[in-house]
């Protein structure tokens, strides 16, 4: 029989009777953990709840890595209380993928800005404080036209904005703004109304993220899945987001990273844009996620006719579903990792 290679622990939100009941056979996650098992690797759920605290600690304790599925906001919840326990663990010698001080370069909306001149880039700004939005926001939308905002830190579309201008009046704008949330609608307000709600999140998460809204939007994202620095496969969506009702989503078609149509895409993100963004952020080779991806959107086409690529978020905290080929690389770049810690 196979030396064991090593125990990991695969993390996801629920509850207690979640946690007493769950099996690997029966998770969402079955592939990732037979993928492991065919590598001698042990993996076993580790599902986590706030008031379940102490007792997925000490589980966590008990093996040698964590790979962490639970997203920055969900139903009133975030991951205020979790983040600082995998930053404990950490400390102690188990390798988490992703490590929360990762998420929070690579997670957030900043990364944006910070990365800007990659070449996925677009004409980016950031808001820090209240002031700012209100001195430089106007401003802009007046010359450029429709903007996206969006808060630093979210998932499924919360704090995302298109926001539009309708008409001004010696004291006042009136917007138009719809946020990518699912069922959200078009809705017409002040900018003094808005610019309070963006007060929050630039309380909240320290910033807002403003760019152009791109307008091959309905030619639809792609979601270009990594693990680490390679390419994991891609997916292809009709989106509804940010675009008016009664605009219906399509299905999410999945492609491996072999797929012809995106071969450009993959060469930009292995040998240019991801190097490039690991060296910007500061963050080793052996950090980077096990699984993430990265969203773009169609900018417009060069003189030549082709496409290019406009970056919209990073997702590093609970990438799913994923492509078919996705659990064996992920499997294999477990192994890698935990023979590097070894």
């Amino acid at each position: 029989m196979a030396k064991e290679i090593g125990k990991v622990a695969l993390l996801w939100r629920g509850d207690r009777q979640a946690r007493e009941t769950a099996q690997a056979e029966t998770s969402r996650f079955v592939r990732i953990f037979d993928a492991l098992a065919r590598r001698n690797i042990h993996a076993e759920p580790a599902v986590y709840a706030d008031d379940l605290m102490d007792e997925v600690r000490a589980q966590l304790l008990g093996v040698d890595g964590v790979l962490v599925w639970v997203d920055p906001l969900s139903d009133g919840r975030s991951r205020a209380a979790l983040d600082p326990m995998l930053r404990e663990v950490a400390a102690q010698g188990v390798w988490v993928s992703t490590h929360p001080d990762v998420i929070a370069k690579m997670g957030v909306k900043e990364i944006l800005h910070r990365t800007r001149d990659l070449g996925w880039g677009t004409d980016t700004h950031i808001y820090r404080s209240a002031g700012a939005f209100r001195d430089e926001f106007p401003a802009r939308l007046r010359e450029t036209g429709p903007r996206v905002l969006k808060r630093n830190r979210g998932n499924g579309g919360q704090g995302i904005w298109k926001v539009e201008l309708m008409s001004e009046g010696p004291d006042a704008m009136c917007l138009r703004v719809l946020e990518a949330r699912r069922g959200s609608v078009p809705e017409d307000i002040s900018l003094a109304a808005f610019a309070a709600r963006c007060d929050e999140y630039i309380e909240d998460d320290g910033c807002v993220i403003d760019q152009p809204f791109q307008a091959r939007l309905p030619d639809g994202m792609i979601r270009c899945y990594m693990g680490g620095d390679g390419v994991l496969g891609f997916g292809h969506q009709l989106i509804k987001a940010l675009i008016a009702p009664p605009s219906e989503p399509g299905p999410r078609i999945m492609y491996p990273a072999s797929a012809p149509q995106f071969q450009r895409l993959r060469q930009l993100m292995e040998g240019d844009w991801t190097p490039r963004l690991a060296e910007r952020l500061e963050i080793d080779r052996q950090r980077l996620p096990v699984v993430w991806d990265a969203d773009f959107l169609y900018g417009p086409r060069t003189g030549a006719g082709e496409d290019t690529y406009v970056l919209c978020e990073i997702n590093v905290s609970s990438v799913f579903p994923i492509p078919d080929q996705a659990p064996d690389e992920i499997a294999k770049l477990v192994e890698e990792r935990l023979l590097h810690i070894c």
